[in-house]
């Protein structure tokens, strides 16, 4: 019989000591037995949660017809890798290739591509994406070398963080031990962090920022496919320009949750440091960040919106007006939600992203704009 996560994680530290945060994301996550993703379905009003494609298929439809637009821009390269990190129950790319059927040549030269290591999810990408070619790997540098388009809606915030709290000119970092046999949070002896000397400047006594490692290792083999193959990337998650304070959550059936009490058993998540994806790959050129709701309009979701309106009636037309509102709405996910773009040297945005101003974008979520996607108007019915 298995052991239970938190006793393996006792277990270890027992024997090893306090472990990272990152550490014990991963474990609670990833593990192959008890993680949280190899053991559950997590999506939907049954789940824990629920992203923006669950919530309307406008959204998926909206940004493959901006993908769409993008590659055509740069020429339609064929054939061209259309990938997806963290695809869920493939909602999102289900309806990216429903919208873009009508876009001449572009499934024609589409290779999907999906990056999912947990069975139970590759099984449900598998029922949704029926029909569509699709080729599954276990991580990004799994990837071909090949042009590259690619969305991450809500990847990047699951991805292992640590925590460091500033005292005086050093470091404390956040750590998980054990207390009375619990899991527990502690923090190690201040020490220098040559790393983290740039935040000096920024930060005060006791402020905590939030180091991720494996989101700059994605973005470097999401960067380095752009960068010789052209293409752009697109990143949909919440946080802000730069981290700052502790964002490290659990959420388990749409409540939030002690991240300590249950390993295994609950979603855990941190704010997207979205400079430091932008940082992360210096070949390429990043856009603004703007606002998920800011974004969803130069796209045309509101024309979107009333054609999809004019079939529906009571129920069903309210329940289609509050997922519009629940996407685009600052009180919800309008603002709380940011968007990043990046493309290689020379090549244009996507749709509905304009380039930050030198010397780097404003920490604010968005700059309007009138930038529309051609293609807003005649979303497929």
């Amino acid at each position: 019989m298995t052991k239970p996560l938190a006793e393996l994680l006792a277990q270890r530290i027992r024997q090893g000591g306090p472990i990272t945060l990152a550490d014990y994301m991963a474990e609670c996550l990833l593990h192959p037995t008890h993680g949280y993703y190899a053991t559950r379905e997590p999506f939907g009003a049954a789940g824990d949660f629920i992203t923006a494609p669950e919530i309307s298929q406008m959204f998926g439809e909206l940004i493959g017809l901006m993908l769409a637009q993008s590659w055509l821009d740069q020429g339609a390269p064929a054939p061209f890798v259309l990938a997806e990190p963290g695809p869920g129950r493939g909602t999102l790319m289900a309806d990216i290739w429903r919208a873009t059927r009508a876009v001449p040549g572009f499934h024609a030269a589409a290779r999907v591509h999906l990056v999912e290591a947990s069975p139970a999810l590759r099984r449900a990408q598998r029922e949704r994406l029926a029909g569509v070619p699709v080729t599954w790997h276990d991580t990004l540098d799994d990837l071909p070398q090949a042009p590259l388009w690619l969305i991450a809606n809500e990847f990047f915030d699951a991805l292992p963080i640590r925590q460091f709290q500033r005292e005086g000119d050093g470091w404390r970092e956040r750590v998980v031990g054990l207390r009375d046999g619990l899991l527990v949070p502690g923090l190690t002896e201040a020490a220098p962090r040559p790393e983290l000397a740039h935040r000096l400047a920024d930060t005060g006594e006791g402020e905590v920022v939030e180091v991720c490692s494996a989101a700059a290792a994605a973005m470097a083999a999401i960067g380095e496919r752009i960068a010789a193959h052209g293409g752009a990337a697109v990143v949909i998650d919440y946080g802000d320009w730069r981290s700052r304070g502790d964002t490290f959550q659990a959420v388990r059936q749409h409540q939030y949750a002690d991240p300590f009490a249950e390993p295994g058993m609950a979603d855990l998540t941190a704010h997207v440091d979205f400079e430091a994806l932008a940082r992360a790959v210096p070949g390429l050129r990043h856009s603004a960040l703007v606002a998920q709701g800011a974004l969803l309009a130069r796209l045309g979701i509101d024309l979107r919106a009333e054609r999809l309106a004019r079939g529906l009636s009571g129920e069903a037309l309210e329940f289609h007006r509050a997922a519009t509102r629940r996407l685009t709405d600052p009180a919800e996910m309008g603002t709380l939600f940011k968007a990043l773009a990046l493309v290689a040297p020379g090549a244009p945005l996507p749709p509905g992203f304009e380039f930050a101003p030198e010397p780097g974008p404003e920490p604010g979520p968005e700059q309007e704009s009138e930038t529309r996607n051609e293609f807003g108007a005649t979303t497929p019915e």
